[in-house]
């Protein structure tokens, strides 16, 4: 595969054995830069990389095609320097405004969802392990609320898968589409408090219900995943 086949490329939602079983983002750099055939080129920056793979799994099929075009772009992005600013960045994302706009879906978590969303943007990582004990107290609120929401809607041991299947259901519907470009306890924390938030929902109903929100910050993470790629070919 050669850059002159790119508008023809077609990508495919996970990890492949062979071309022919199918191509993802990170597989068609690979092709492109000419390394084996692989979802993790060393061609391709670790922040980026993780960022590019979940994003590409996370998105509809038609979605998909639009990260097509940072194929050449992926090549040659390592960069160390870049990738703490860029780290910090997706975590200042994930915690600022990925999390708070989970926790809008159950009005009992808006006071949470006012302090994370009011975290300055973090200069360190020693800045984002200043955020946990923030994180932890609104992780434990959505929890509650949510468990409770659940319980109402369906009850005892019902009650109990319902929260489980919402949380998978509506983590599922938006995407891990930035799990890997935050840092290990960021994304734990702002994944965990979003799973919690989004279990109010009950199952048959989760997906139809965060749509809307899976779908902006969808389209938000697929911001600031191409200005991210471009900004290491500026």
């Amino acid at each position: 595969m050669t850059n002159h086949l790119l508008p023809d490329l077609h990508l495919a939602a996970g990890k492949h054995d062979s071309p022919d079983a199918g191509v993802c983002l990170l597989e068609a750099v690979s092709l492109v830069a000419g390394e084996p055939f692989t979802d993790h080129p060393a061609c391709v920056s670790p922040v980026l990389g993780a960022f590019g793979r979940a994003l590409n799994d996370a998105m509809p099929d038609g979605e998909r095609q639009q990260l097509a075009r940072l194929v050449p772009l992926l090549v040659g992005s390592v960069d160390p320097v870049a990738d703490q600013v860029d780290g910090l960045r997706c975590a200042f994302f994930l915690v600022s405004e990925w999390t708070p706009a989970w926790f809008d879906l159950l009005p009992d978590l808006a006071s949470h969802a006012a302090v994370l969303r009011g975290l300055p943007a973090p200069g360190s990582w020693d800045d984002v392990a200043g955020w946990q004990s923030t994180i932890a107290a609104a992780r434990g609120a959505a929890r509650g609320a949510a468990g409770g929401a659940a319980r109402a809607a369906a009850g005892g041991a019902a009650g109990d898968a319902a929260w489980d299947a919402a949380g998978d259901a509506a983590w599922n519907a938006a995407g891990d589409a930035a799990w890997g470009a935050a840092g290990g306890a960021a994304w734990d924390a702002a994944r965990d408090a979003a799973r919690g938030a989004a279990r109010g929902a009950a199952r048959d109903a989760a997906r139809a219900a965060l749509k809307p929100t899976s779908d902006r910050l969808r389209a938000r993470a697929a911001a600031l995943f191409e200005e991210l790629v471009r900004g290491r070919n500026a």
